[in-house]
Formats: C-alpha cells, sequence, structure tokens
C-alpha cells in the first residue's frame, strides 16, 4: 500500500489538464494577426466555394464524388466504427446486469430390483419416478469511478470519435478539391491537345508551301526538310497531348467511382476567377480546417488515457450482487421466500505487476507527448500551405499576365513571318523560330490560367472553405420553403 499511497499524492498535485500546456506553448508559435504573404486579405470567405468558379458541372462531378468515392465511404465507416467504440468506453462506466435461467427434468428409479432382473435395460414409467427442477439467477457488478479513471477513458475514446468526423469531413473537402483540380487539368488538357492538332495542321500548311516553293526552285531541299522535320516534331507532340488528356480523364473518373474509361469529355475553357473575397486570419484556421480539428482532439485523447494510465495505480473499487431462487415448479420462481440473494463490494489495489503498468503509463505519456507534436506539425503545414497559397494568388495573378502578353505578341509575329515568308522576305528559319516561339508562349499561357485556377481550390482548402453539393443546396432549399 505504500507505493500506491505515493501514486495517489503524486496524481493530486499533477495537473488537471490533460494536454501538457507549456510544452504546447512552447512548441507552437503565436500566430500573426494578418497572413504575412498578403495582409489586404479581407474577412473569412464565408457560404460555398464552388459557386466562384460558376460551373454546374463541377458541382455536379463534386456530388457524384461524395456519394461514390470509396476514400469517403471508407472514412464514413471509420466514423462509425469510432462512435461505436465510444459507446462501448460509455458502457464501462454503467452496471453490469446478467441474468439465467436453467430448467432440468430428471428420472429416478423406484424398484432397483425389477431393474436388476430386466438385465440393467430399459424400466417401465410405472418404475420411475420424475423430478423437476427449475433455477433463476441474476447478477450485477458495478466498477464505481471514484478516481475518474473511467471517465478520462470515456472522454478519450469520444475524442477519437471527434476526430474520425473530423477525417470524414477533411476527406470530403479533400475529395472535392481534388475533383475540382483534376475537372480543371482537364480542361487544360484538352486546350493543350487542341493547341497541337492547330500546330500540326499549320506545319503541314509549311510543307505543303514549301514543297510548291521548291518545285518552283524558290526553296532549297534544306527548307523542305526543316519543314518536315518541324512537323514530325509536331504530330510526337500531338500524340503526347492526346495521351495526357486521356489520362486525365481517367483520373478525373476514379474519384467519381467510375470505371476508368476515359470517357469524360472536358469544358472548352477554364473558369474566369472572380477576386478573391478573403481568407480570414491565421488564427481562424484552427477551428476551420477539420484536420487540425482531428488532430487536437487525437491529442486531447491522449491526454486522456495518459491520465487514466497514472490512475490505474489507484484502488479499484467494485460492487457486486447476486441473486437466485429455484424450485421443483415453474411458479417457485416467483416465490419471494425462496429468493436468495447477496452483496459484495471489493477494493482492488495493485501492488506488483512486473512493472506493466509503470511501463504503461509510460507508454501512454510518450503517446501523448507524440500527439502533441503531431498537432503542433499538422498546424505549422496548414499555415504553410495557407501562406504559399495566399502568395501564388497575386504571383501567379502577375505570371498569368505577362503570359499573356507573350502570347498575344508571338502571334502577331508569327502572323507577320508567315506573309514575310510567303512574299520571299524572310527565311524558313524565321517561319518555324516565329511558330515555335508562338506554340511555346501559348501552351505557357494555358498552364498558368490552370494554375492560377487550381491554387484558387488549394486556398480555399488551406483556410478550411466550406463548400456545398446538390444534396446540400437540395436541402438547404427545402428549409427555405422554396
Amino acid at each position: 500500500m505504500k507505493y500506491g499511497g505515493v501514486a495517489l499524492i503524486a496524481l493530486m498535485t499533477a495537473s488537471c489538464a490533460s494536454v501538457n500546456q507549456e510544452l504546447l506553448e512552447a512548441q507552437l508559435p503565436e500566430a500573426p494577426a494578418a497572413w504575412t504573404a498578403d495582409d489586404s486579405v479581407g474577412a473569412t470567405p464565408t457560404g460555398d466555394w464552388v459557386t466562384a468558379f460558376n460551373d454546374p458541372m463541377l458541382r455536379s462531378l463534386i456530388s457524384e464524388a461524395m456519394e461514390n468515392n470509396n476514400n469517403l465511404l471508407a472514412a464514413a465507416a471509420n466514423l462509425d466504427q469510432a462512435r461505436a467504440g465510444a459507446g462501448i468506453s460509455r458502457a464501462a462506466m454503467l452496471p453490469t446486469v446478467g441474468a439465467n435461467f436453467n430448467a432440468q427434468r430428471s428420472a429416478i428409479v423406484t424398484d432397483p430390483t425389477t431393474a436388476a432382473q430386466a438385465g440393467g435395460g430399459t424400466t417401465t414409467s410405472s418404475n420411475r419416478l420424475y423430478i423437476n427442477n427449475f433455477s433463476l439467477g441474476g447478477s450485477l457488478s458495478w466498477e464505481l469511478d471514484i478516481w475518474g479513471r473511467l471517465t478520462d477513458e470515456t472522454r478519450a475514446s469520444y475524442r477519437d470519435a471527434r476526430a474520425a468526423q473530423g477525417d470524414l469531413y477533411g476527406a470530403q473537402l479533400s475529395i472535392a478539391a481534388r475533383v475540382a483540380q483534376s475537372w480543371f487539368a482537364l480542361i487544360e488538357a484538352r486546350q493543350q491537345r487542341e493547341l497541337a492538332d492547330r500546330d500540326t495542321e499549320a506545319r503541314e500548311r509549311n510543307l505543303r508551301v514549301t514543297e510548291r516553293r521548291y518545285d518552283r526552285g524558290v526553296s532549297s531541299s534544306l527548307d523542305v526538310r526543316l519543314s518536315r522535320s518541324a512537323l514530325g516534331s509536331s504530330q510526337a507532340n500531338l500524340a503526347l497531348r492526346q495521351r495526357l488528356e486521356l489520362e486525365a480523364s481517367r483520373a478525373l473518373e476514379v474519384l467519381l467511382g467510375r470505371y476508368p474509361g476515359a470517357e469524360l469529355e472536358a469544358a472548352e475553357a477554364l473558369p474566369v476567377l472572380p477576386a478573391l473575397a478573403g481568407a480570414g486570419a491565421p488564427g481562424d484556421i484552427l477551428a476551420r480546417r477539420p484536420d487540425l480539428v482531428a488532430a487536437e482532439a487525437r491529442m486531447e485523447a491522449a491526454g486522456l488515457r495518459s491520465r487514466a494510465a497514472r490512475k490505474q495505480f489507484l484502488p479499484q473499487l467494485t460492487l457486486s450482487s447476486r441473486a437466485g431462487t429455484s424450485g421443483p415448479d415453474f411458479a417457485d420462481l416467483t416465490d419471494p421466500q425462496r429468493l436468495a440473494g447477496n452483496m459484495a463490494a471489493g477494493l482492488f489495489q495493485p501492488l506488483f505487476q512486473g512493472g506493466r503498468l509503470i511501463a504503461n503509463s509510460k507508454r501512454a505519456r510518450a503517446a501523448a507527448e507524440s500527439a502533441l507534436f503531431d498537432y503542433v506539425q499538422t498546424t505549422l503545414t496548414a499555415y504553410q500551405e495557407a501562406e504559399n497559397a495566399i502568395a501564388a494568388e497575386t504571383l501567379l495573378a502577375a505570371r498569368e499576365d505577362a503570359l499573356r502578353l507573350a502570347y498575344e505578341e508571338a502571334a502577331a509575329a508569327e502572323d507577320l513571318t508567315e506573309r514575310r515568308y510567303s512574299s520571299g522576305a524572310a527565311t524558313i528559319f524565321n517561319l518555324l523560330d516565329a511558330q515555335t516561339r508562338r506554340i511555346s508562349s501559348e501552351s505557357q499561357y494555358i498552364q498558368a490560367q490552370q494554375q492560377r485556377v487550381s491554387n484558387r481550390v488549394q486556398l480555399y482548402l488551406a483556410i478550411g472553405g466550406d463548400f456545398l453539393t446538390q444534396e446540400k443546396l437540395a436541402a438547404l432549399a427545402v428549409d427555405a420553403g422554396e
């Protein structure tokens, strides 16, 4: 009992909080009042971020993914499992009640002599006495949670359920963002393939013009060979773009739970982005991002289990009760005079278990520290993702504008060079260089548009933005009485 008394004193002098606040404050830097990447962004955007893209097809695809994506279905099953586990933990705080019923019928031979003369075989019913016996019993067992150990374990299980719920919502946000980004990637792949189609057609026209000029003796065989080489490069690039478009379609179909048959057709153009409404303050994402909510819940659960493990050193008080009755008639089971019962209370104090309790306490404490460090790292990563996305919002817009200018000038230069080549004022080198420059600048411009749109999705995901599916919109319409 000496060791138990020391453990009790140590427990009572320990902090009541399940999380080591001093360690948490030491590891987690204080968030600034505004984002360092851009302190001009306004309040946290509310509502549906999918609406900002003004794309009904995108909303339909996200709704389909919410119903059929296997990762979401697995996350929902994990949530059910965690909730059931919380119910099991809570049941440990309640009494355990059991009951048993037994019915027995015995036969006694009343004339052994007759039975012996019959060779020990069967006896007639007149030589037997039948005795019935019915018994009914019940038991009750209840561990009193005098130190709060069972309460800590139950609360930890409910924190697990909260973490699983955060995981589910986080998976929904992630899948919605991945569907949006995959949809925009498919649109870009289509535009790049169409660009490669136009490039191939232009190279074919060049070759026809060069061959006619060669037949008239205006161009040399070098011009023909260079035109053929440029056409071959364009055809190779077209094959690449066709493959990438098919792969982009299949990647999106898998997210939707469809067979990857590359049958999904992209829209013709990427959406035009509206101005960013706002991104809130860095501290807002602690309550908005589901992965941070889940990590915080796991940190708290680990702290509660660490506290419960320390309480294993304390005595455990258990109440138990048994009652039973029996008789030859079924009616005897309800006779109060035949009812017999007893009640007992047991006090269990662990003395020596080979170091199991000490090791279990150390392991739980280490798990609590690990969960705390995981939470801190998840928070820092969330800040990093948001800062990067906010900074990229401005930089990608500037890059898109610059590439638009480069593309427009390259297209004008190509048109001018083609006219000069037809009149003999430019060489085949000038024409091929102008066409290559225009193709490259247009391809980069398309890619910049897609990167900016995808970054906007990443920004909404980084700050924990919400979204609405078609099912949610229908439910809101019903609530509004529409």
